[in-house]
């Protein structure tokens, strides 16, 4: 039986301490592992950028997105070799949901009769 592919995404933050070249090595590394275990749709490189609170006595960091399909294990592995990589100070990865399986948000009113009737039913 084949396994169901599903798309997600991934957004990593490499430090910028140890120079452009450790930047450019560590994003290689994982594009090359997304391109073996999963079909790598898109790489965005967001580049240095300020963070919002210091992690590990740095204030910036390199920013990269990655959209790929795989299967269900491939997440899991993927996130596990992130925390085991010297050079990343976060990792984020999300199963994306494309806007046609979106649940729709219905809002409701009652009709202002409807509300009379429920409350002098409740008396």
């Amino acid at each position: 039986m084949e396994k169901m592919k599903e798309a997600y995404e991934s957004i990593l933050i490499v430090s910028c301490k140890n120079g452009e070249e450790a930047i450019a090595e560590v994003v290689g590394k994982f594009k090359k592992m997304i391109e073996t275990g999963a079909t790598l749709d898109s790489v965005e490189e967001w580049g240095k950028r300020k963070l919002a609170y210091m992690i590990n006595k740095e204030s910036e960091g390199y920013y990269v997105l990655f959209n790929f399909t795989c299967d269900a294990e491939f997440p899991a592995e993927l996130d596990r070799v992130y925390n085991i990589t010297d050079g990343v100070l976060r990792s984020l990865i999300v199963k994306r949901i494309e806007k046609s399986e979106a649940p729709a948000v219905v809002k409701t009113t009652e009709a202002p009769e409807a509300v009379e009737t429920a409350e002098a039913d409740a008396e």
